[in-house]
């Protein structure tokens, strides 16, 4: 794991930062992901000990490896328990898109409110959006502490809010850390899309295994994410029929979802969140090795710099550092990446293989961009709901129409506040056993 580092904070971009911000046999643990005998510390954040993964894994995916009480930071005394619910940490097996057994960690929220619509209380799996790139920033820490700023790290634990709505609903809820994020054996592998899947799908299937819960085998399921949590969801809505045929989908709810990188590289590039671009680049070398001698061969020392740098920030880290950052500063030859990409054709093939859109859903699926989003682009995303129609899919196609703010890290998160409500209310709908009402008929009439 890249040594920590500290972290640069300029004050006029602080506000901006926080703002945005069971088992059957045993798998060896891949090789270079040996448990550490020393404590993982990540920009003055020392990480639990529960996040290593072990030495042997479960041969399940989805088996759970590990479980603790998880303190809630924001808990209130309840009638018939704690509001909003009772939180339990998690560690469990899934698979990373090279095949190989990989530990992830995450939460599972049973809630004190009852559930008021038809059949067993039912499950969301939240697939955070982008937390950084460091072991600190996993959404499941966010719970327990939402704010952390501590003069090296800015984490905001932003997904609280979308989790705290459903479990007033009386939805449980389930929300996976990622591959690397959290677990300390291993990079994140930001956006790769199989990698998110599985975390996804293995989420549910550990949190049906957990004892204790009111969850049972007739509870329905469902997916919510936005921004890296939407790809992140959208992958897995298609990767379910095949991968997890046992987790049967009510809906998912992709937001903003990211399932065009190559626009989006393009997009983030300069912009506030342009960080994103180092967590890219080192989650793609973290899943093929083999593209290293390319980024060897492009990548001048302030690049090389850069993505050691960010290979430890959280998202607030990374607005403070790399706010508008370019990334013809971290080449030898002043080209961006996306003109790099254009020109390898290994890495245009791994980009390619990251495209969502390809394959069709089996379960109702909700997509909604903002038609003002210059950062995750509204057109790659609206292209995905056009695919999946063309594919004879079950889509709710919503264009969030909002004017433009001026600033692109608004105009991505502001669809993310506004059209909340409107999101759980149609998950909490297909929860309840109500049929969705596809409107790829009027797609080509909408932005």
């Amino acid at each position: 794991m890249p040594a920590p580092t500290r972290l640069p904070a300029p004050a006029r971009l602080l506000a901006a930062a926080v703002t945005a911000a069971a088992c059957l046999g045993t798998t060896a643990v891949p090789a270079g992901a040996a448990t550490p005998t020393e404590p993982v510390v990540s920009r003055g954040v020392t990480i639990p000990a529960f996040y290593t993964p072990p030495a042997s894994l479960p041969a399940a995916d989805g088996a759970l490896i590990r479980t603790e009480r998880l303190p809630l930071a924001l808990s209130l005394p309840g009638i018939n328990g704690p509001l909003p619910g009772r939180a339990t940490r998690l560690m469990y097996r899934s698979t990373d898109s090279a095949g190989r057994p990989m530990a992830v960690t995450g939460a599972y929220i049973e809630p004190t409110a009852a559930w008021k619509g038809t059949g067993p209380r039912p499950l969301v799996a939240v697939a955070p959006g982008t937390m950084g790139q460091g072991d600190q920033c996993a959404a499941s820490l966010g719970l327990e502490r939402p704010l952390l700023l501590n003069g090296q790290t800015v984490s905001v634990g932003y997904e609280d809010l979308a989790i705290y709505r459903l479990l007033a609903r009386g939805v449980a809820v389930v929300v996976t850390d990622y591959t690397g994020l959290g677990a300390t054996d291993r990079l994140h592998t930001y956006v790769n899309r199989v990698d998110e899947a599985h975390a996804v799908l293995d989420a549910v299937r550990a949190a049906r295994s957990l004892d204790g819960t009111s969850l049972t085998d007739g509870s329905r399921v469902a997916l919510f994410g936005y921004s890296q949590g939407g790809g992140a969801t959208a992958a897995a809505a298609e990767l379910q029929p095949t991968y997890a045929p046992d987790v049967p989908l009510a809906g998912t709810y992709a937001g903003a979802p990211p399932a065009d990188l190559v626009a989006v590289t393009a997009a983030i590039d300069g912009s506030d969140l342009a960080g994103a671009l180092g967590w890219s680049v080192n989650g793609f070398l973290e899943s093929d090795p083999e593209l290293k001698p390319i980024a060897d061969a492009h990548l001048n020392a302030a690049g090389r710099a850069a993505l050691k740098d960010l290979s430890t920030m959280c998202v607030g880290d990374a607005l403070l550092a790399y706010n508008s950052a370019r990334s013809t500063t971290w080449t030898t030859d002043g080209r961006s990446l996306g003109a790099i990409i254009e020109g390898e054709p290994a890495l245009k093939a791994f980009l390619a293989d990251q495209r969502i859109g390809r394959l069709r859903p089996a379960s109702p699926v909700r997509v909604a961009t903002g038609t003002a989003d210059n950062l995750v682009p509204h057109g790659q995303a609206r292209d995905l709901a056009v695919a999946w129609c063309a594919k004879g899919a079950d889509v709710t196609y919503k264009p969030v129409v909002l004017l433009p703010l001026g600033n692109a890290l608004l105009n991505h998160f502001a669809p993310l506040l506004t059209d909340q409500g409107d999101a759980i209310s149609w998950l909490t709908d297909r929860l309840d056993g109500r049929p969705a009402r596809s409107n790829c008929a009027t797609l080509p009439y909408k932005p």
